[in-house]
């Protein structure tokens, strides 16, 4: 980091966001430019050796970034992936090309890696066989430092100073050849990453919070993969208006028939047939083809044998008998949702409304979303499960074994020990 950047970085920290007075008129924000120009795209395994060799001999941590192509490809995979290190510089690598990255995740094994907003990428990397086991996210250091907006961009730019190109996050990754402009975008992504880390270290060490950072990226880091997601076509956009377990069959039975082309063609499975479409044709169960045609999202557009092949989804969902039928909702794991315990359990619902009140208070002094000081889920099981013994071992165990950090056992134990007393 210049010393420009450093001086730029250290003020606006201390403002936690930057934001001038008023009445000074705010400085032109510069926009930010390749140090080193726009790196060729590496595509075949010579050019990943090299790449492979240059970081293996650089130095500090290495900045990481990955491109989806969500809403246009089936899965999250990744089709462009960005690195940066000192004395390595940048790289920019097509995993269409080159689809097994491991060889270059073993060179940076013990490196401390860099990311923003870690989660949404991991698993894509993962996939192509690069697994940090040291990181450091900017985008929840930027949560708990207190900043109001934490995407990249806004973060490059109230804390370093710099502008960074917009306007292609949402474009379809997967084209080939990729678009100067769109890999100029992805290489500026990763071209201030170390520096905004050392800026964050800084100031989460100021604020006192820096172990609490660490403890975060080492949970992250050591995450296993998440399972895959019980019933997911529960989560179709507008199933709140499917009432009737038939109903809920004909969803099903479509979801699934979606996904299959999705997955066979490799598109986004809402490009093959809308969630709307999907509820439409739920709420009328058609009898036929032609009456499948007259709804909504299955018009003229669309070919007989498409519509052939919606319909015996919807046949399949109406043969079904009455026991293979979905239940209605899922099956909680968990307490129940927090606006039935007044009725369920008066008891809870209080301990809760105290807990909830204490913890927003807590979040607030500290300056951090309440979700990142101990996530809500946690609260409600405690609340909801309260320990046999009221006292600071046993919440703080019952913390512990819903995943709560040592940071937020430490600050919320006292706080929902004095919730739970006080309505037991």
């Amino acid at each position: 980091m210049t010393d420009a950047q450093e001086t730029a970085a250290e003020t606006a920290l201390r403002t936690t966001g930057g934001a001038p007075p008023d009445d000074v008129e705010p400085a032109p924000i510069p926009l930010l430019e390749p140090r080193e120009g726009i790196p060729p795209v590496v595509a075949d395994d010579a050019a990943l050796a090299e790449v492979i060799a240059a970081f293996a001999s650089g130095t500090g941590p290495v900045a990481v970034d990955a491109e989806r192509a969500s809403g246009y490809r089936y899965g999250q995979r990744a089709y462009l992936v960005q690195l940066r290190r000192e004395g390595a510089g940048s790289a920019l690598i097509d995993p269409v090309g080159c689809p097994d990255l491991s060889g270059l995740g073993e060179v940076l094994a013990g490196t401390e890696w860099i990311l923003h907003a870690a989660t949404q990428d991991l698993p894509c990397l993962r996939e192509i066989g690069m697994i940090p086991t040291r990181l450091f996210d900017t985008e929840l250091a930027g949560r708990l430092a207190g900043f109001p907006r934490v995407g990249l961009g806004a973060m490059v730019e109230s804390v370093l100073g710099y502008a960074l190109e917009k306007g292609h996050s949402a474009v379809d990754w997967s084209t080939r050849p990729l678009p100067e402009p769109w890999l100029r975008y992805a290489a500026l992504d990763v071209e201030l990453l170390v520096d905004l880390r050392d800026a964050l270290e800084k100031e989460l060490d100021r604020q006192g919070k820096l172990e609490w950072a660490h403890q975060e990226f080492d949970a992250i880091a050591s995450a296993p993969p998440a399972p895959p997601r019980k019933d997911p076509w529960r989560r179709t956009s507008g199933m709140h208006k499917v009432r009737r377990r038939r109903q809920m069959a004909v969803v099903r039975e479509l979801w699934n028939a979606r996904d299959a082309v999705a997955q066979r063609r490799d598109v986004s499975p809402g490009k093959v047939l809308s969630d709307a479409a999907i509820v439409e044709a739920s709420l009328a169960v058609p009898a036929n083809v032609q009456a499948l045609t007259a709804l909504p999202g299955f018009g003229h557009r669309m070919g007989r044998r498409q519509l052939e092949q919606w319909q015996a989804a919807v046949d399949r969902a109406k043969a079904l008998p009455d026991p293979d039928l979905p239940q209605p909702g899922q099956p909680l794991n968990g307490p129940p949702p927090p606006r039935s315990w007044a009725d369920k359990d008066p008891a809870a619902a209080a301990r809760l409304s105290a807990a909830r009140a204490a913890v927003s208070a807590l979040a607030e002094e500290l300056n951090m979303p309440q979700e990142n000081l101990i996530t809500p889920d946690t609260v409600r099981r405690v609340c909801w499960e309260p320990p046999a013994e009221i006292g600071e071992d046993a919440v703080a165990d019952a913390l512990a074994s819903y995943g709560a950090r040592r940071w937020q056992i430490e600050q919320v134990t006292p706080l929902l020990v004095e919730a739970l007393a006080a309505q037991a």
